[in-house]
């Protein structure tokens, strides 16, 4: 017999007729997260697999039907394009050969990872899934890096789309880079013993990504498995995490790892198309790809495009005249067993050697372990190019000095282990201060190294890291919950300036004396209560609008923008702005933070409809824009006056790996996401007041906190 898990309801429910039996137990914890225990790794699979289906099938159908490319059978034919461009680098035919080619324990996990969502499902005819109602072992491979937003997401659709259906369609300000947006991310530090009380590594592991993305499980084994941590929904490996030695945390880079080439192309007759390789033409490869979508009906059609690729990549566009290949990592096969490999590493030497399969193309790794090393890892999949050439700007793919010449190895990656200042730490931004005075120099590696730049929350960490001694557990818990936020100390003096240099006559003199005032005498600190925080905040996303596009033309940052260049009077309108705003939605402007930033979750759906009548959280911390570390991405929704939250803070651990594992952490919302669970949203109140609960890493932590125990 085993038990369906739905909160604190269990039901028995009969096995006849399953096809495998496997050694696997799941021990649910009074906070609902699935502790699970199998006799090998392959059966700790099965169960973490059936373990994610129970709390939400919905999200694990939802990342693959994108990763398969397979959206428009739900979302219809708005999505064609999301999809085309999917599989234009995920072939169905290539990742069943990559399967068959696995090494033989790869393919038993992955053969596990389908056994536990389709023993889900056939034990659960209630479920209907939309489109998946039967998973193959090789579709695991579509999904093997669990970023936050895969390489290919930043391929533009609009380019895509002209290019392919032969239409002209203007840039959307998001695609221009100019709308107000929240920057994604995550936080991570690294603690030596020498920074800490009890001579322990410290690990802060704080992704920001969209609400509910990752589920948070322990997954042990027999076979030596043992690892804790934030897994995306339906995949088999614990993403960012800890086992009993040590841990990672994944934050994403700004690494250049993804190019594109103008291409050079005629047609020759017979309607085949050849493009300029140097001083030979040579043929295009050309494939045909079918895309099923769902009419309004609900009827299935079908669209079938022609698609082309050089051998930079395949063609995702055109520009003045030239065709645009793209190249990126595809590696699936190497990506996932450099994912699963890494969550048994148990040192930093361990963790090195698996990072040389060089199937990490997006994301920085911060990690610490039990014999005190911490590290700053740079992500392993860098092409090596010449950096003679600009290439956040397509390249001109007839020259041959453009191409990429192999990977970069790992020694020639920028890299920190075991720093003299005792910390690393990355929040998206460059490696080049990523541990104080012995981080890595810019002028020693190839300009693609980064792009993203200094950013707020690098300069709060630094400022931080520079006095952190003798820190804690709980000490690195409140650092990472330290409420400055930075951007405001650069932006308000300048902000003060245009107000003194208002004549006496300007009738805003009177107007806004009383919200300057509020400005200039706040501490730049967030809390609930804050009515400063509120001001600030809608007078910064004011001038924000402002600064963005014309950032964008100079090629400065817009924080760098507004504190420079933005005008006095800019600023003063930008001020005039936000106060009018808040007297319309809130009817005053002096109204307290934790009134406007609030959390919702109404349903399990993936898109939230927010309302304003419906109950709602106050949240303290704000948009990572403004330096936050602790972030919450929120806005107003068509119909709503509050913000309402969908990114930032998502899985918040801290973890010391002493003798013996000691760690906290937090989930947004809950564990499930059935509304009916008593774990949808029971860990709202520690989320917002930062209030990490303990984790349960060990069988006597469990003692007195299991709720079931069953077998799938």
């Amino acid at each position: 017999m085993s038990l369906l898990w739905l909160g604190l309801t269990c039901l028995t429910l009969p096995t006849a007729g399953l096809a495998h039996t496997r050694d696997v137990t799941i021990t649910r914890d009074d906070w609902g997260i699935a502790h699970v225990h199998g006799a090998t790794d392959a059966d700790a699979v099965f169960g973490m697999m059936y373990a994610q289906a129970e709390d939400d099938f919905g999200r694990i159908e939802r990342n693959y039907l994108q990763t398969l490319g397979r959206t428009a059978e739900v979302d219809g034919e708005a999505a064609i394009w999301t999809d085309l461009r999917q599989r234009m680098f995920t072939d169905p035919n290539t990742l069943q050969a990559d399967y068959a080619r696995s090494p033989a324990w790869l393919r038993a996990l992955m053969v596990a990872w389908a056994d536990g969502l389709n023993t889900y499902l056939a034990k659960h005819p209630e479920v209907r899934p939309k489109v998946l109602t039967h998973f193959e072992p090789w579709m695991a491979l579509s999904f093997s890096e669990g970023s936050i937003g895969g390489d290919i997401e930043q391929v533009p659709l609009g380019r895509l789309k002209s290019f392919y259906e032969g239409t002209r369609l203007a840039l959307s300000d998001v695609e221009r880079g100019v709308a107000y947006e929240e920057p994604t991310g995550s936080n991570g530090i690294a603690l030596a013993p020498s920074r800490t009380r009890d001579g322990h590594a410290l690990l802060l592991i704080n992704p920001h990504t969209s609400f509910f993305f990752r589920a948070e499980q322990q997954v042990t084994s027999d076979e030596g498995l043992n690892v804790y941590g934030a897994a995306t929904w339906g995949q088999f490996f614990i993403y960012q995490g800890f086992n009993a030695s040590a841990g990672w945390m994944h934050t994403s880079s700004g690494v250049d790892a993804i190019d594109e080439f103008a291409e050079t192309v005629k047609a020759r007759p017979g309607g085949r198309f050849v493009y300029q390789d140097g001083k030979r033409w040579r043929p295009l490869k050309q494939r045909r790809i079918t895309i099923t979508y769902r009419l309004p009906s609900g009827a299935p059609a079908n669209r079938a495009f022609t698609v082309y690729e050089t051998h930079n990549g395949p063609v995702m566009g055109a520009a003045e005249g030239k065709w645009i290949a793209v190249a990126l990592m595809n590696s699936p096969l190497a990506a996932l067993q450099q994912s699963f490999l890494r969550t048994k590493a148990t040192d930093l030497d361990g963790f090195l050697e698996i990072a040389r399969l060089r199937a990490n193309s997006s994301n920085d790794t911060i990690f610490a372990d039990q014999k005190g090393d911490i590290a700053y890892l740079h992500p392993q999949f860098v092409p090596l190019r010449d950096d003679r050439f600009d290439y956040t700007s397509p390249v001109d793919g007839r020259d041959p000095t453009t191409g990429w010449k192999g990977l970069h190895s790992l020694e020639s990656l920028p890299h920190v282990y075991n720093p003299k200042t005792g910390y690393v730490f990355n929040t998206n931004n460059w490696p080049w201060t990523a541990a104080g005075d012995d981080s890595p120099k810019a002028s020693d590696y190839p300009r693609y190294m980064d792009q993203a730049g200094e950013n707020p929350r690098g300069l709060h960490a630094v400022k931080l890291l520079q006095t952190a001694h003798k820190v804690t557990l709980e000490g690195l818990r409140d650092l990472a919950y330290d409420p400055w936020l930075p951007t405001f100390d650069r932006l308000l003096p300048h902000l003060g300036s245009a107000f003194d240099a208002l004549p006496s006559t300007d009738p805003r003199r009177a107007s806004l004396e009383a919200p300057m005032r509020l400005l200039l005498d706040w501490d730049r600190r967030w809390s609930s209560d804050s009515q400063a925080t509120s001001l600030a905040v809608f007078w910064g996303e004011a001038l924000w609008r402002r600064a963005a596009p014309l950032a964008a033309g100079s090629r400065m940052s817009v924080w760098d923008y507004m504190e420079q260049k933005s005008s006095r009077e800019d600023r003063l309108q930008a001020l005039e702005e936000a106060v009018a705003r808040l007297n319309s939605d809130f009817g005053s402007w002096r109204v307290a933070w934790g009134d406007i930033n609030r959390f919702q979750r109404n349903d399990g759906e993936v898109e939230q409809v927010f309302d304003d009548a419906k109950p709602s959280y106050p949240v303290p911390f704000t948009s990572n824009q403004w330096g936050a570390l602790a972030s919450f991405g929120a806005k107003a929704y068509p119909g709503t006056r509050r913000y309402y939250g969908t990114s930032g803070n998502s899985f918040v651990a801290v973890v010391e790996f002493g003798p013996r594992v000691r760690a906290y952490a937090i989930s947004i919302g809950g564990q499930s996401g059935h509304p009916q669970s008593a774990h949808f949203s029971d860990q709202v109140d520690r989320y917002a007041a930062g209030n990490l609960r303990p984790i349960y890493f060990y069988a006597d932590d469990l003692k007195g906190h299991v709720e079931a125990i069953y077998t799938p």
